[in-house]
């Protein structure tokens, strides 16, 4: 049996096939980014949910694609995670780009290749190899375009009083603004950029209102230059999105990338599906 794992911060898919590809299980788990969780975090996760824990003996290889696995140090962090965890698999852990440039991009070809969701991220695709020429700093620093910076947009917009009266008030009774309530969340709690990006759901509701459309295109935008544009050739070759801003925003998205004659590709909400027809076929 094998696992085949999409992780980003927020969430991260699992589906278990068998040597034919035919999907044995699917679940799906709390996010296992190794930049925000300790082991102990990481296996509570894994053992919150029955389909994983209790088919944990029965993995012969464990393929994982994640948020937090840029660097050899945190790829060595989760792969000994998994090998104690998943005790008789072959595991493979990989940047959660690999599973977008899997799921958008046909075989031997180059491409851009884009994630857009709790975090952000962009990588040159050469047909074999990942190029990448930003290292990401993390949520704080960076992750332009994404839904933890869209949340903190809003946030910021509603407590510097500059979010419209009426937003502001549906704003209120769709989440728990109470300061103290924020702050645990930010400050004390795991995942502090999947709790910021729960807010990207409203500012996509919302996306025709000038303030939050103001949010969208500056995000967009900046992710565009900051990202997309450290490439010179993308104005070439086609450039895929993987991720839900990206399929919520596509429209939004599509336009800022016109306006620098960039063409979109492929925009999936999430790889995972695609992953199962790559591993079929590179068995």
């Amino acid at each position: 049996m094998k696992l085949l794992v999409d992780s980003g911060s927020t969430k991260a898919d699992w589906i278990a096939i068998d040597d034919n590809g035919k999907v044995l299980f699917t679940t799906q788990s709390l996010g296992l980014n190794p930049e925000v969780l300790d082991k102990e975090a990481i296996v509570a996760r894994l053992d919150d949910k029955f389909d994983i824990e209790h088919n944990k003996d029965k993995a012969s290889h464990l393929f994982f694609y994640g948020a937090g696995c840029g660097t050899d140090r945190m790829k060595d962090f989760l792969t000994s995670v998994f090998q104690d965890y998943f005790k008789n698999a072959v595991v493979s852990v990989h940047e959660d780009t690999y599973a977008a440039v899997y799921a958008t991009t046909p075989k031997d070809e180059e491409a851009i290749v884009c994630i857009l969701g709790t975090g952000s991220n962009c990588s040159y695709f050469d047909g074999k190899v990942l190029h990448q020429k930003v290292q990401s700093l993390g949520y704080i620093a960076m992750d332009d375009g994404s839904g933890n910076r869209f949340g903190r947009h809003l946030l910021r917009g509603y407590y510097f009083n500059k979010m419209p009266k009426e937003l502001a008030a549906e704003f209120e009774e769709e989440y728990n603004l109470d300061a103290d309530y924020i702050k645990a969340n930010l400050y004390k709690e795991a995942n502090p950029n999947a709790y910021l990006a729960t807010f990207a759901k409203f500012i996509i509701k919302h996306k025709e209102d000038p303030f939050c459309k103001k949010i969208i295109r500056k995000e967009l935008k900046d992710f565009t230059k900051n990202y997309i544009m450290q490439f010179d050739n993308c104005t070439t070759v086609p450039v895929h999105f993987v991720g839900s801003i990206a399929f919520y925003l596509k429209d939004e998205l599509e336009q800022i990338l016109n306006k620098y004659d960039i063409k979109i590709g492929n925009v999936l909400r999430r790889p995972i599906d695609g992953l199962i027809a790559y591993h079929v076929l590179n068995k």
